[in-house]
């Protein structure tokens, strides 16, 4: 949610700041702005919109010289989305000035007391407290104006500080929200991710909770909130600026589905070693793993399908008990932990506000906490006790493909982790699973190259109102994710369903003409499947089904099928979904509708 860059050094601030918010447009937002300094005073320029109405109104950068400034990309959270609202806020003088991702829960308590101060206020927003609050307590030293304002407030944020009186220096703090710092030989930068400065630095830091960077053009200083400094490592970035470009596809969402068999590869086969699963950075022991009695997995979105088909491996597997649970109902439904658990939280950023809430909750009990999480230095990442990288690289459109992927990979190597350490598998039995784990990449890559096929059948539910997914075991899990692909970048109402719980109510929804998509990959519930097929058929539905190859007798129910090659049945998600994530690109690509930035969505949710 919202994007922060910022910068100082010895080039124009300008177009920086905008090519870095442009690499942030997949966080999601309504509005951006600037605030560079021009050598007498700081320049502010906001409008509603996409980023390119700024870029317009400054031609580029061209109309607001200077080499320092802060920039923002805002997803309305407190007052409509309008120039007023918009970001960077600032002091009645405008000579402090103020970016701020997150939310300050307090800021009505601290807006009353400045106003019978004899502060006014021009907007809606929580931030614009901080810039006012700002004001209140500087006396000339902007660090101990800072420190007091972080005394104060209260809730999660990132925040990039100007002020007129000190134009050789920027400022950020970070609670909650995260912030990324680089340095290069022409600057200093700051940002909400890595690929808003990696054209610029490969050197990056990484702000811990409630600690406050002093920017110059040529150096750097962390301090901690009572101005004490401190001392960090860099640390550098592998991939390149290229990784989060387009590389010639239409879509970054079509470019990261093409990316799957490489993500796969890459967060498989470093684990897999003298055909043996190898975790190093789990830093357990066979003995600690074998002493886990139940697995709490904790996750959002499409990292909770995930976790729902972990829940399916890990029991079926290696036959220990796993609860699923949503982060934001977790962490305040006061959840029972049981002596023996292990909490897994996933996240692709790192830095999901639910989910990194649910891991302090489970820290602060003394469990101990996986993280599977996608960037590397991430929230999540430091404060796990334990730590799984899916190597996807990075994932810039807003609805996961490639991460979700990866995340699988790392749910079958765990359940296959402690279905070894448990002895709850033969090695013929786990050799196999190898075998197929090792084939999953070719197999990706050849339903992709399938995906004329699957455009040919989207373009005929363009105008669709209703779609629904059914599925047993594994492939509800399947349904959920192909669901949300769907609904969240086409704006198609669409719902997944067990299939087994279709006369309970939900089959009252099925009319003549509705698309069910139903997923069959499980040979156990072959049959079952079937019958709930026919059931919805009988009621006029237009059945696509999803299944193994060589499971002909499917075609007697349904109209039209899609064939995934043979894999493990606990495997089948990672080839069955990829069909299902086609299918919703392109009816969304039909539609007209923005992919990769779909109308209310942020990649990285960092407030509740």
């Amino acid at each position: 949610m919202c994007g922060i860059v910022g910068y100082i050094g010895t080039k124009q601030a300008a177009p920086i700041i905008l090519d870095g918010l442009s690499k942030l447009e997949y966080r999601g937002y309504d509005s951006a702005g600037m605030a560079i300094y021009d050598g007498e005073k700081i320049n502010i320029q906001k409008s509603v919109g996409r980023l390119k109405v700024l870029e317009e109104l400054t031609h580029a950068g061209a109309t607001m010289p200077g080499f320092a400034g802060i920039g923002h990309t805002r997803w309305a959270t407190h007052g409509i989305p309008n120039d007023v609202n918009s970001h960077p806020h600032f002091n009645a003088q405008a000579t402090i000035s103020v970016v701020h991702n997150g939310i300050i829960e307090n800021y009505i308590a601290l807006k009353n007391k400045l106003i019978k101060k004899g502060y006014q206020f021009v907007s809606d927003t929580d931030t614009e407290v901080v810039a006012q609050l700002l004001d209140y307590y500087y006396k000339g030293n902007p660090m101990e104006a800072i420190t007091k304002v972080l005394h104060r407030v209260e809730g999660s944020y990132a925040l990039g500080i100007m002020f007129a009186e000190y134009p050789d220096q920027l400022f950020a703090v970070r609670k909650d929200s995260p912030l990324v710092v680089g340095k290069s030989e022409d600057g200093c930068f700051i940002a909400s991710d890595v690929p808003a400065i990696l054209k610029y630095t490969r050197t990056v830091y990484y702000a811990e909770n409630q600690e406050v960077i002093q920017l110059f053009a040529d150096r750097l200083q962390f301090y901690t909130v009572d101005e004490e400094p401190i001392e960090k490592e860099p640390v550098t970035i592998e991939w390149d600026a290229e990784a989060a470009e387009k590389a010639g596809y239409e879509h970054f969402m079509l470019k990261e589905m093409y990316e799957q068999p490489k993500t796969v590869t890459d967060t498989l086969m470093p684990r897999l070693k003298n055909n043996d699963i190898v975790i190093d950075e789990l830093q357990m022991r066979d003995e600690e793993l074998a002493a886990v009695k139940k697995i709490h997995i904790v996750a959002c979105g499409s990292a909770y399908h995930a976790g729902v088909t972990g829940k399916y491996v890990l029991e079926g597997i290696a036959r220990i008990p796993v609860e699923v649970d949503l982060a934001s109902e977790f962490r305040y439904r006061n959840p029972i932990l049981e002596e023996g658990a292990m909490v897994i939280v996933i996240s692709q950023s790192g830095e999901t506000a639910d989910t990194l809430a649910a891991l302090r909750e489970s820290k602060a009990r003394g469990f101990k906490v996986l993280g599977i999480v996608n960037v590397v230095g991430s929230s999540i990442a430091r404060e796990a006790d334990s730590i799984m990288y899916t190597w996807a690289g990075p994932e810039i459109a807003v609805a996961t493909t490639k991460a979700y992927s990866a995340q699988l990979i790392a749910l079958y190597l765990l359940a296959m982790k402690f279905a070894k350490v448990r002895k709850t598998v033969s090695e013929e039995e786990f050799n196999a699973l190898i075998f197929d784990l090792k084939r999953l990449p070719e197999q990706i890559e050849l339903l992709l190259s399938n995906k004329e096929k699957i455009q040919k059948f989207a373009n005929r539910y363009i105008g669709a109102k209703d779609i629904f997914f059914i599925g047993r075991g594994i492939d509800y899990a399947i349904s959920l994710e192909g669901s949300l692909k769907l609904k969240e970048i086409s704006y198609i109402h669409s719902e997944a369903y067990a299939a087994g719980e279709l006369k309970h109510g939900t089959i009252s929804l099925i009319e003549e003409g509705t698309l069910v998509t139903a997923v069959s990959t499980q040979p156990d519930l072959y049959q079952k499947s079937i019958s709930n097929m026919v059931e919805v058929k009988a009621r006029g539905a237009f059945i696509l089904a999803v299944t193994n190859v060589g499971n002909t007798e499917i075609e007697k129910a349904a109209d039209y099928v899609v064939y995934i090659p043979q894999t493990n049945q606990y495997f089948a998600n990672s080839l069955a979904i990829i069909p299902l994530q086609l299918f919703g690109y392109y009816v969304a690509v039909g539609k007209g509708c923005d992919v990769d930035k779909p109308r209310n969505l942020a990649k990285s949710v960092t407030v509740e």
